[in-house]
Order: C-alpha cells, then sequence, then structure tokens
C-alpha cells in the first residue's frame, strides 16, 4: 500500500505545477456533478406508475408527496385548462431552469478538464524543446524526458478527470429529460381530466 501511495506522489509532482489546478478542479466537478445526480434521486418522484399517477389526478386525495402538492396546485381553483396549462408552465419555472443551469455549470467545469491538461501538454513540449536548446551533454536526456513526462501526465489526468464526469452527465441529463417528460404527462392528464369533467356537465 505505501509503495502505490509512493509511486503516486511521484507521478504527481512528475506532472509539474497544472497538476493542482487540476486536483481542484476535479474536486469542484465531481461535487456539483454529485449534488446534482444526489438532488434528481431524492426527487425521484418523476419515476411512478403511469397508472398510479392517473389515479392520484383523478383521486387528488389519494396523492402524496411532492406529486401530491404539484396536483393541488395545478387543480385547486382551477377551472379552465388554460389556468391550467399556466399553472404547469409555473412548476416547470420553478424546477428545470435551475437543474439546467446547474448542469451547464457542469458542462462548463468538465470541458475544462482535458483543456488544462493539453495546456499542460504544451508547457510540457515547451520544457522540452528548451531543454535540448540549453543542454549540454548527458543532461539532454533528463530535462527531454521530464518535459514529456510532465506534458503526458497532466493530459492523462485531465482526460481521466473528464472522461467519467461525461459519463456522469449524461445520466443526469437523462433524469432531467424524465422530469421534464412527467410534468408533461401529468399536463396531459389533467387537462384530459377537465375536458372530461366539461363533457359531463
Amino acid at each position: 500500500m505505501d509503495g502505490i501511495i509512493q509511486e503516486t506522489i511521484e507521478l504527481w509532482m512528475a506532472g509539474g505545477a497544472l497538476m493542482i489546478p487540476l486536483a481542484l478542479l476535479g474536486g469542484v466537478i465531481y461535487f456539483a456533478i454529485f449534488e446534482l445526480y444526489l438532488y434528481m434521486k431524492k426527487k425521484k418522484f418523476y419515476l411512478m406508475d403511469a397508472n398510479e399517477l392517473g389515479h392520484w389526478i383523478d383521486v387528488p386525495k389519494d396523492a402524496k408527496g411532492d406529486v401530491a402538492e404539484i396536483i393541488e396546485y395545478t387543480q385547486d381553483g382551477v377551472s379552465d385548462m388554460n389556468t391550467a396549462r399556466a399553472r404547469f408552465d409555473e412548476v416547470r419555472v420553478a424546477h428545470l431552469p435551475i437543474l439546467q443551469r446547474r448542469l451547464y455549470f457542469c458542462n462548463i467545469l468538465v470541458g475544462a478538464a482535458p483543456l488544462t491538461g493539453l495546456l499542460g501538454t504544451v508547457m510540457g513540449m515547451l520544457g522540452t524543446f528548451f531543454g535540448l536548446s540549453v543542454s549540454t551533454g548527458g543532461n539532454t536526456i533528463d530535462l527531454v524526458a521530464g518535459g514529456i513526462s510532465e506534458a503526458l501526465i497532466t493530459t492523462q489526468t485531465g482526460l481521466v478527470l473528464a472522461i467519467p464526469a461525461y459519463v456522469m452527465m449524461t445520466v443526469v441529463k437523462k433524469q432531467i429529460g424524465e422530469l421534464d417528460s412527467f410534468f408533461n404527462r401529468m399536463e396531459i392528464l389533467t387537462i384530459l381530466k377537465f375536458e372530461k369533467n366539461n363533457l359531463a356537465r
């Protein structure tokens, strides 16, 4: 175990000065993504069964949790379909733009990781060429190897940070899309209920 830690530290030191910004960036990336992912897991009412949702919209007193609050807001005191649509627009505005802004922020952070790694590549190669220009005798190989090592390590670190984060963001984006579809389904079922009630009068 101590050997692995020692090798990790040595590898980290070989990556140069940009490894510290990459570490900070990685921490912010995964904190932001995990926070958004856990928020969506907590608000998992959008995964409920369609038949149960239809029953709750027809019989609001049976509804529970967040769905009950949405049903109450979109039906209480609402007498026509236009008002119901306006209420659902307000529900979407209360939930979706906040999540989409947070996802956009995560996108920016994740995109910065490989670019920071690329900057490390450029700095490493500049160090390599500088080493070639000023070196004499036996230290040429050491200078060149150090510059190439720095270039490859920072690039690898940037990609290692970005690739899993892209996968997680795809999952979160899918969850936000499912939430939007859930609101659309609720709106359709609520409007159908109003139409049925108007025909029954």
